[in-house]
């Protein structure tokens, strides 16, 4: 299978468990992998036989800066089932980071990583 990545998209979300979360909002940054044969696509130069990752990205952001989920886990679920709808993506790796999440403690990021398929 081959992979079409798109990492490091941001969008600003209401996401969180604390209202504080929610009232104010914060950046998430999201690494996509999607698992599809571009061999159509390549043999005919054509991206109408692949997946249109510009389109994807969109839909992330707007699923991002959506309605709110007290979960990243929950949020992950939702990108991944977006992503699965386009016709050829065969399976997904999503990773949400919370890079500003309410740690009481210095840390760089938190992230949750999941693994969807069409299976």
């Amino acid at each position: 299978m081959d992979r079409v990545a798109l990492r490091g998209l941001k969008a600003r979300g209401h996401h969180g468990v604390f209202p504080e979360e929610r009232k104010e909002g914060q950046t998430f940054v999201v690494d996509l992998v999607l698992g599809l044969d571009t061999r159509p696509a390549a043999a005919d130069d054509d991206l109408a036989k692949t997946v249109h990752y510009g389109i994807v990205a969109e839909e992330v952001v707007a699923v991002v800066e959506g309605e709110p989920v007290n979960l990243i886990e929950t949020l992950a679920e939702r990108i991944a089932q977006v992503c699965l709808k386009h016709e050829g993506v065969e399976e997904v790796e999503v990773a949400v980071h919370k890079p500003d999440a309410p740690i009481t403690v210095p840390f760089d990021d938190v992230t949750v990583t999941i693994t969807r398929s069409r299976v």
